[in-house]
């Protein structure tokens, strides 16, 4: 079957019009390209989500449960609040309290048992 246009249909079509036979060449094109752009958004979005847990697994993070947990919470609840702090948390180590309160226990620990 030969391509036949309208009688009355310009010459000079562009490229990206609708065919005769139906195909419309300029939508398949554009439907392939936002499936992609949808796929690449997406993979882009969780690679950013899962930034929070990989710094922790990077650092030995000893709150690795707690920043997992707030990553989660942020990606179901839609709350940016949770991923923020999981990403403090992940990034910055909290000071060490305990060690030096036990240091000052065993040292009067120690002088307690010298003066007996």
């Amino acid at each position: 079957m030969a391509d036949t246009q309208h009688p009355m249909a310009p010459h000079h079509l562009p490229p990206y019009f609708a065919g005769a036979d139906g195909g419309d060449s300029l939508f398949t094109v554009m439907v392939i390209f936002v499936l992609l752009l949808i796929l690449l958004l997406g993979i882009a979005y969780f690679t950013l989500h899962a930034l929070p847990e990989r710094m922790a697994h990077k650092g030995n993070s000893a709150q690795l449960q707690l920043i997992s947990i707030l990553a989660m919470l942020a990606l179901f609840t839609h709350n940016n609040l949770f991923w923020i702090i999981a990403l403090v948390l992940a990034a910055f180590r909290p000071p060490d309290l305990v060690s030096p309160l036990n240091s000052m226990a065993q040292s009067l620990q120690n002088l307690v048992n010298r003066e007996r």
